[in-house]
């Protein structure tokens, strides 16, 4: 008997760390994980304010792109960490 399996790129996990380097309060993480969790597909956010670092995992049909504009339209642009 053959066994195999299908992984469907669609359905796999992504993460991504990057920097926003103006939040700088509990409001700001407060607005940007906010922010970002509403998105759908998005799975976890987690932010680590004294670094600026957000760490965010999604599957579709969020994307990056769509993670970034989201930021972006709120004031709160990322940059590579």
């Amino acid at each position: 008997m053959w066994g195999y399996s299908i992984i469907f790129m669609e359905d796999m996990v992504e993460t991504k760390t990057f920097k926003v380097p103006n939040m700088t309060c509990n409001g700001c993480v407060s607005t940007v994980k906010g922010e970002i969790e509403q998105l759908s597909g998005v799975v976890n956010v987690e932010v680590n304010k004294p670094a600026q670092l957000v760490t965010v995992e999604w599957e579709n049909p969020a994307s990056w792109n769509a993670i970034q504009q989201a930021l972006v339209e709120i004031q709160y642009p990322p940059e590579e960490a």
